[in-house]
């Protein structure tokens, strides 16, 4: 499976210590090759994750910036991204399990020991599998391709 995360310049500490965690878990982690500076824009790495996890398909994405709020929005203007914002293990269980989410955000003021857990939540998560939940998300994919 490979991950890619993207972070605005508020992330860009965090994210690092999550790669380095994650390569040391044996995960493929690929980060944005867009460069972090003062006035860098968070839709831009929400884009670049974006991208490759529709080019990548069984990816997973990581987004992180100031409150996690902004990148997920604009993670989710990308046709196939269901990208959710996520506090705690619960809700990285259900974004993935309930509601077919390909990306999670996170706020950077977490801590690594916080968000490792988050991931690692959301990453050992499997997909949707229950017919009330496939049939919610096959409605959001339905409605997103104009049907």
């Amino acid at each position: 499976m490979k991950i890619f995360i993207g972070c605005d310049h508020q992330g860009v500490e965090l994210k690092k210590e999550i790669i380095k965690l994650l390569q040391e878990d044996g995960f493929s982690v690929f980060d944005t090759k867009l460069e972090n500076n003062a006035l860098d824009d968070y839709p831009d790495f929400a884009f670049e994750v974006g991208k490759n996890i529709i080019n990548n398909e069984s990816s997973l994405g990581i987004l992180i910036c100031g409150n996690g709020i902004g990148i997920s929005i604009a993670a989710n203007k990308i046709k196939g991204i269901r990208c959710a914002r996520v506090l705690n293990e619960e809700d990285a269980f259900r974004s993935k399990n309930h509601n077919g989410a390909n990306v999670i955000a996170l706020g950077s003021d977490i801590s690594l020991e916080k968000a490792m857990e988050i991931i690692n939540v959301f990453i050992s998560t499997k997909s949707a599998s229950e017919e009330r939940h496939l049939k919610r998300i096959e409605k959001i994919i339905k409605y997103e391709n104009g049907e």
